[in-house]
């Protein structure tokens, strides 16, 4: 086993790169469990001993980056390029391609046990449920994952900012097959989500205004015997198409929270931590008091049902330490639990309202900016 290099023995590269290449570079990292500077000491290593001309890169459009390597690689890789009569960043071009086409998108087998199923909900509205909704499924599919947002509130936000119309409320819909109202197929109803990094991994089941009426309808319909599992037995036919399906939940603690929290659960088989409800809340203390009624409707389902649900954590959203005490002593709060514990907190940044009123994916929009960053480490979180 190789001995881990110090830092102080790493010298800082700093050149540009084409920005796809770039960002390229930071999923593919993420993606397979990689620091970026051993990515990229990887990439030079296999550069300096390639035995056939590589191909050139495209560096005419290009930003800025840096990293750190071996200080005795980079000054032998320096030397290397001179020698060459290759340009420095051309050369880091070449190995850091070099290394992604050694570290391919990961195969991903779909699971014994059906897609893996996350909801992301609190009972408070405003706290950014829908955001990190898409942004962590954006970062899935960029990982390499099939996956389907479903918009599972009536408000159908998530439909609107990724550029779609509600279904029509005399069409098929998920509430309809819910109810037992339609024998509808839910996958003709799903599109598909554009991005340049998605291909065609991310999908979305979009939202109709009848979700208003779920809780009603669920109440008085003699079709369903269990209330709670009317969504997981609705949304059963399109998990072999995929390996996440992603549940944008309302902001109510009535029979469609329920529903989502039960097709969250950890399944009979399921390794524990593959399914699960990441809780959105905010630093301020109104949104302390909702994940408390949150908190008891999670435990009351749970010894009702005789069921199991993982919390994958707390993302403290649109976090601003500028405004004051009650923020940064609420943060402090939310990371005092443990459990579950703080995964994510991120700020009240301009990129995500900027993707919205786009009507654009925030990884399509803005792939480089700190909230993308950080959707996929919530992605990364979920996916270890």
């Amino acid at each position: 086993m190789t001995a881990p290099i110090a830092p102080e023995d790493r010298d800082k590269v700093v050149t540009k790169l084409p920005q796809q290449l770039r960002r390229e570079l930071k999923i593919r990292a993420v993606t397979v469990g990689v620091d970026i500077q051993d990515a990229v000491t990887e990439g030079i290593t296999a550069w300096r001993e390639a035995d056939h001309p590589l191909d050139p890169i495209d560096t005419s459009k290009s930003d800025s980056f840096s990293t750190y390597v071996p200080s005795e690689l980079y000054r032998a890789f320096r030397n290397d390029c001179s020698s060459r009569s290759l340009p420095y960043n051309q050369g880091l071009a070449q190995a850091i391609r070099l290394w992604l086409d050694s570290h391919p998108l990961p195969h991903r087998p779909r699971p014994a046990t059906g897609a893996r199923r996350v909801a992301f909900g609190n009972q408070k509205g405003g706290v950014g449920k829908t955001a990190l909704t898409a942004g962590v499924g954006q970062a899935l599919a960029e990982m390499g994952y099939r996956v389907c947002l479903v918009d599972f509130d009536a408000q159908g936000h998530l439909t609107k900012q990724l550029g779609y119309d509600h279904l029509p409320i005399k069409g098929d819909s998920l509430v309809k097959v819910m109810c037992g109202e339609r024998e509808a197929d839910l996958r003709e109803l799903i599109v598909p989500v554009d991005g340049p990094a998605f291909a065609d991994r991310l999908h979305l089941l979009p939202a109709c205004t009848d979700g208003f009426l779920l809780d009603a309808k669920l109440v008085t319909s003699r079709e369903i015997r269990i209330k709670e599992t009317a969504l997981e037995k609705a949304l059963a036919p399109i998990e072999n198409e995929f390996d996440f399906v992603l549940v944008d939940c309302p902001p109510s603690l009535g029979y469609a929270m329920d529903n989502a929290i039960y097709y969250a659960r950890t399944r009979e088989g399921e390794p524990a931590g593959s399914s699960g409800i990441v809780i959105p809340v905010q630093s301020e203390d109104s949104s302390a008091d909702a994940y408390l009624l949150l908190r008891e409707q999670i435990d009351s389902l749970c010894d009702d049902l005789e069921i199991d649900v993982h919390d994958f954590g707390f993302v403290v959203n649109l976090y601003d330490l500028r405004r004051g005490f009650v923020v940064t002593e609420s943060l402090r709060k939310w990371q005092d639990i443990k459990d579950p514990e703080v995964i994510a907190v991120i700020g009240d940044l301009k990129d995500q309202r900027e993707a919205v009123h786009m009507k654009l994916p925030l990884l399509a929009y803005a792939p480089d900016s700190e909230q993308a960053d950080l959707m996929r480490s919530v992605a990364r979180r979920i996916t270890a």
